[in-house]
């Protein structure tokens, strides 16, 4: 399990840019990517129109698609496009991974947020970034890394929140929202580049390379038997039914006797929302009080099954049926992330980032309709730009790509 869970007192950390420190990162930064991400080149489609909104002094927040680790610093390539520099809001497990990584990412504008219970120093220092219109402010509306880039999965309602309140507290000029998506695309020798990961887990599974099947073949095996092994493990044999059906099953599974538990009666909300509850539930007696250590080490359980559910519902149940190089290339890293905590990278990557066109967003909001009509809006236009910049690459169950 990634530690993105921590048992100690929540300090918000605000952004503190240096210039000096921005200037000197960002000319590390290309081979930064290229080692740790595989990133060969970064392209920017639609600068104008962040550009324009700059220029007209708007209250800017710019809401993306959260695929890859990297995602934050890919970005800072269309600052430096637009010759602005960017805030972020960050999960605090993030600034808590290093010395060095707390020093530089507020310094490179990262202000943290903590996402087991409300942070309203971070929300304020969010709507005043937004209101003051000097930074345009980074949030991801996923909430979580993906590893899908052909899919998008839940947005959370705080971006919304945050503009209309930003557009609240400005006494003049416009607040939008420029929604941003980033595709990447591998440019390798696929069936080269991820044999060797492929092989690695299935000697971890104990099997001898399965080199008698085609590439997919090998791909669609092994996640086969990791969802029966999590099922083995959780209901003492395997279960029948379509992948989405038995990763619904098991997400259920989990959260249902945890919610019994923590929060009777409540069972309501996607699947984040629910996980959210449940740490916002299990944490704070860890942080704020003495517990056995056989309380502790059964919260620690709980807190692992409910990183488990995360690492499911990013498993969309079909995402193979059609499969390209990159969600190959993204299934496969998912793979060697959930068994080991980290993916190795794969060169080349093309990054390309897309902006879309600005959205105004006014203090009050629409009642008349169920759903939060800005965060509806803004994933519809995050659907467009993930259509719009789709290729059309297949894949033979070789793993040879068709032209």
């Amino acid at each position: 399990m990634q530690a993105v869970v921590i048992d100690k007192p929540y300090t918000f950390i605000p952004p503190r840019h240096s210039r000096f420190w921005h200037w000197v990162m960002r000319r590390l930064l290309p081979r930064y990517l290229r080692k740790s991400d595989g990133i060969a080149n970064v392209e920017c489609i639609g600068a104008e129109k962040l550009r324009a909104s700059l220029d007209a002094d708007h209250g800017i927040m710019i809401v993306g698609n959260h695929c890859r680790p990297c995602d934050p610093m890919i970005l800072d390539f269309l600052a430096a496009e637009v010759n602005r520099p960017f805030h972020v809001i960050a999960s605090w497990h993030v600034f808590m991974t290093g010395k060095i990584q707390r020093f530089l990412l507020p310094r490179m504008g990262g202000f943290s947020v903590y996402r087991e219970g409300m942070d309203r120093e971070s929300l304020k220092c969010a709507i005043k970034t937004v209101a003051d219109g000097k930074f345009p402010l980074v949030i991801f509306a996923e909430g979580i890394i993906t590893r899908c880039n052909d899919r998008l999965v839940n947005f959370m309602e705080g971006p919304a929140f945050m503009a209309r309140a930003a557009a609240k507290q400005r006494k003049e000029g416009k607040t939008v929202i420029h929604p941003v998506f980033i595709r990447y695309f591998f440019e390798g020798n696929l069936e080269q580049s991820i044999t060797p990961v492929v092989e690695s887990i299935e000697r971890r599974l104990s099997w001898q390379p399965q080199v008698q099947l085609p590439l997919i073949g090998r791909i669609r095996k092994i996640g086969s038997a990791l969802l029966d092994l999590k099922e083995i493990e959780y209901f003492q044999s395997p279960q029948a039914g379509s992948f989405r059906e038995r990763l619904a099953r098991l997400i259920d599974h989990l959260l249902t006797p945890m919610e019994d538990h923590w929060t009777p009666g409540r069972h309501d909300g996607d699947t984040m929302a629910r996980v959210k509850r449940m740490r916002s539930a299990i944490l704070p007696d860890m942080v704020n009080s003495q517990l056995t250590e056989e309380d502790r080490a059964s919260r620690w359980r709980q807190l692992a099954d409910v990183y488990l559910v995360q690492q499911l519902h990013c498993y969309s149940g079909d995402y193979m049926e059609n499969p390209t190089p990159e969600r190959i290339l993204e299934t496969v890293e998912r793979y060697e992330e959930d068994l080991t905590d980290v993916a190795r990278p794969h060169f080349p990557i093309r990054a390309v980032i897309t902006v879309g066109d600005a959205i105004e967003v006014t203090a009050a909001r629409d009642r008349s309709q169920e759903a939060d009509p800005i965060t509806a809006k803004v994933r519809q236009r995050m659907e467009d730009l993930m259509e719009s910049t789709k290729v059309g690459r297949k894949i033979t169950p070789t793993g040879t790509e068709i032209s």
